[in-house]
């Protein structure tokens, strides 16, 4: 994991988000709602579950940033991973987590329907662009259930971690229902 900028974090969301997009277009209805003994979610679920965190980080993004803004600390659009993050990325890789409730889909949305709600986010983050790389958002944090407290930045970054995350496990999935 080895970011420089938020430019670099902007940078690997977007090429993660592709690959994502791009698999989400090869996946018929059928494959997208297949339950598979031993998972919890389906296909489409999952990418319900992925827009729904998007939107909700997104949200939180804009008000720490907001706070960092209010305090005015200009930064150099640097970024380093606090080693506690990373620490936490790596012993969490491969292990399944419980979503808390709020971000559990509710089950019955397209896939469609959610690559739209993740791209209706992508303004939004391109529009706080400049107060990442403008503001210092080291002292204004909140709270993730596995991770602790999480910069703006660091946030932001857990976008595409994420999101390549559980592009992992469609990919598993779909290999599992196109044998």
């Amino acid at each position: 994991m080895q970011y420089n900028s938020i430019a670099d974090i902007y940078s690997a969301n977007q090429q993660i988000r592709k690959h994502f997009e791009q698999a989400a277009h090869s996946i018929t209805p059928d494959e997208a709602n297949a339950e598979l003994e031993g998972e919890k979610w389906t296909v489409a679920a999952l990418f319900e579950h992925v827009a729904t965190v998007e939107f909700n980080i997104t949200k939180l993004c804009a008000k720490l940033l907001a706070a960092a803004r209010q305090a005015g600390k200009p930064s150099d659009g640097s970024f380093a991973v606090s080693p506690g993050f990373a620490a936490k990325w790596a012993e969490i890789r491969d292990v399944k987590l419980e979503a808390p409730e709020l971000v559990h889909p509710a089950g019955g949305v397209p896939i469609p329907e959610s690559l739209a709600k993740l791209s209706a986010s992508t303004p939004e983050l391109e529009a706080m662009r400049p107060d990442f790389e403008t503001f210092n958002v080291a002292n204004n944090k909140f709270p993730h259930p596995y991770f602790g407290d999480l910069t703006a930045a660091e946030w932001l970054l857990l976008i595409g971690g994420h999101e390549g995350r559980h592009l992992a496990q469609i990919e598993r999935l779909l290999a599992k229902i196109r044998q």
